[in-house]
């Protein structure tokens, strides 16, 4: 909303000292606002984007470090603490964060699901839900991260295969808009001003 405001004060500065006018004035009488208006959200979602981008590329190696630390006899929370030293980005922050809160004294269950809940991204949800499981049932931590590694690799290569099939698809409009024509025009161009010199147009 401020980003609108902000497009239309633009607007209304420059028409108070005369330098819009026409189509022109119209055009970014309209266009400032609407862009003022959107661009946060614009730049809020590529921010998001990137950054579960981010936790899923750290994600299937964290899971890693963190069976061959339980196999080792290190508990579940020291594996926490170790993963998130030796590692950056968001992913260990917020494992650091959560571990915060569980030192507090805050449920380790209650503290894991509000870490996914902040991170929103599918496979630290899953994760997260089979540890809690995994803690109520007391199924060994180190084969269900064991298993938990695989499940996440196989989501990974999954999306990786499918942003593959994706890819012809969108590489079609930059083709088409961009080199399409410039091909015609390198092309075509010589006999078009060959048959304009012969008089044929």
């Amino acid at each position: 909303f401020l980003g609108g405001m902000a497009g239309l004060f633009l607007v209304f500065f420059l028409l108070f000292f005369g330098q819009l006018s026409g189509l022109l004035g119209l055009s970014l009488a309209l266009l400032l606002p609407l862009l003022g208006y959107t661009l946060p959200d614009f730049v809020i979602a590529s921010v998001i984007n990137n950054r579960k981008r981010s936790v899923r590329r750290q994600l299937p190696n964290m899971i890693d470090l963190l069976a061959i630390s339980v196999e080792a006899g290190m508990g579940f929370e020291g594996a926490l603490s170790l993963v998130s030293e030796k590692m950056g980005s968001p992913l260990p922050r917020e494992i650091r964060r959560a571990l915060n809160e569980i030192r507090m004294g805050r449920p380790r269950a209650e503290a894991l699901r509000d870490m996914a809940r902040r991170l929103q991204v599918e496979e630290i949800t899953s994760f997260v839900g089979a540890v809690n499981m995994a803690e109520e049932l007391g199924t060994p931590m180190a084969q269900v991260l064991k298993i938990q590694s695989h499940e996440i690799r196989r989501r990974v290569r999954a999306r990786a295969e499918e942003a593959a099939r994706k890819a012809p698809i969108k590489m079609l409009f930059p083709l088409v808009i961009f080199i399409f024509p410039a091909l015609f025009i390198i092309i075509l161009g010589p006999a078009l001003i060959r048959l304009m010199e012969s008089g044929f147009f």
